[in-house]
Order: C-alpha cells, then structure tokens, then sequence
C-alpha cells in the first residue's frame, strides 16, 4: 500500500480524534486537511463513518460509568431519570433537523470557505460568552431542567453548519444558561453518543447502495488513530476544563479561521 496514503489515512484519524470533543469542529479540520493532502478516501463514506465510530468508542469507554447508571437507574424517580430526560430532549433537535436538511446543507456549505468564516465566527462567539455569560447557578446535568436541555438541543443543531462545532455549540448554550462549565463539557460528550450515532446510521442508509468495503486497512488505521487520540483528549479535558475554560480555544479558531482564507484567496 502507498506510503502517502497510509500516512494521510493516520493524520486524518489524529486530527478526528483531537477535534471531535474540542469546540474548534472535527468536520471542519477534516474538510480542510483533506483538501490539503489532497486525500481519496475509500469510497461510500466508510472512512469518514469509521473513524468518527472510533471517536464515539473512546466516550463510551471514558463514561461507561454513567452510562451503566442511566441503564440501570434511569426507569426510578431520581437524578438518573432527569439526567437521561434531559438527554433525549437535547437530541430531538438535531435528529429532526439533521434528517430534514441533512442533504441540503451537505450539498450548500461543505465547503473550505464556509468551514473558515465558520470557525472565524465561533471563535469569536466563544471569546465573547466566556467573558460576559452569567454566573454560573446549574452545577450537574439533573439540574438543567427540559427547556434548558431543549435549548441546548438546538443549540447542537447549529453544528450542521461545517465549521460550527457540535462540541463548541452545545457548550455555548449551556454556558449562556448558566450551566458550569464540566457539566457543560460532560453533557456535550454525553450527548455525542446518540447523536453522533444516529448521524452515523443515517449516513451509512443514505450511502447503502454505494458502499464499498475497498481499502479496510486505511479504514482500521483512521479508526485505531481516532479512538486513541479521543480518550486522551477526553479524559485531559475533563480534567482541565474548569481552569483553563474555553477562550485558548476561540483564539485559536479565529488563527485558523483567517489563515485558510488566506490560504484560499492566495490559491
């Protein structure tokens, strides 16, 4: 097998797995690094559904433990139940407008240049909320309540807009809600499991009858890249986000952002 292309399908899953649960957009890295290695991934969108399956495989495994106790403890009156509400009502947005305008935006704004003022504009958003949000009142997920967990829902909507960031969007509007940050960043994960899981079957339905199963071995490569690289990034974030926040973050978007419309018009 070429060298490149093992090399493009690693980086490819490297960067799946450091931007899928940061507020900078996995899908826009990845439209913009592909565009850059000039890479041809296996056809039918198995490499881009695989690896993102690796990404959702790392989060399963950091909150297994939650997980196992919505299972278990979500069918009782208790925190577990409102967490797990909360968790359905903030899908429902995403799964009605992803499944209605789904082609539509796949179609209209896949694009290097809306992917860059995309990130421009979030980074911008994210500077600004984290310096003017309110206090701080929600301090775990139980407490964020249906509308709130609606809003949020929405919120992660926004995201099908390639640059947005589910992550980064879902985040915001908890924080515009007044919800403490790690309750933010683990609803955000959290939330990732159904909704990315769902976004993955519905593309692998749409893609059925061009499926191709050629190149499996660059498939394992990005998926094994992006299931390592996830864990770290999840569990290091967890661990930081209280003290460092979210603003390194915008500042580095609105980098990014700027530099890759430098990048096009000097193209």
């Amino acid at each position: 097998m070429d060298s490149a292309l093992i090399l493009s399908a690693l980086l490819m899953g490297i960067v799946e797995g450091l931007t899928e649960f940061l507020p900078i957009s996995s899908t826009g890295h990845l439209i913009l690094l592909g565009e850059l290695l000039g890479f041809q991934a296996p056809p039918g969108k198995v490499f881009e559904i695989c690896i993102q399956l690796g990404a959702i495989l790392a989060v399963v495994i950091v909150f297994r433990r939650t997980l196992l106790d919505l299972a278990l403890k979500a069918w009782r009156p208790g925190p577990q139940r409102y967490y797990a509400t909360n968790l359905i009502l903030a899908f429902l947005p995403a799964m009605v407008i992803g499944a209605t305008l789904h082609g539509t935006i796949t179609r209209l704004l896949f694009s290097p240049f809306v992917v860059s003022v995309a990130l421009i504009v979030g980074g911008i958003a994210i500077i600004a909320i984290e310096r003017w949000r309110p206090d701080p009142t929600i301090r775990s997920i139980p407490e964020i309540g249906p509308l709130g967990a609606l809003i949020i829902g929405f919120g992660q909507a926004l995201a099908m807009i390639p640059g947005t960031s589910r992550s980064g969007a879902t985040i915001i509007t908890a924080l515009l809600l007044g919800v403490e940050r790690r309750a933010a960043a683990e609803f955000s994960f959290v939330l990732a499991i159904p909704t990315m899981v769902a976004a993955t079957a519905y593309s692998l339905f749409k893609a059925r009858h061009e499926l191709d199963f050629s190149g499996l071995s660059l498939v394992a490569i990005g998926f094994a890249a992006a299931f390592v690289v996830a864990l770290l990034v999840v569990r290091w974030l967890m661990g930081v986000i209280a003290r460092i926040g979210f603003t390194p973050f915008g500042w580095y978007r609105i980098a990014l952002g700027t530099l890759m419309l430098v990048l096009l018009a000097a193209g």
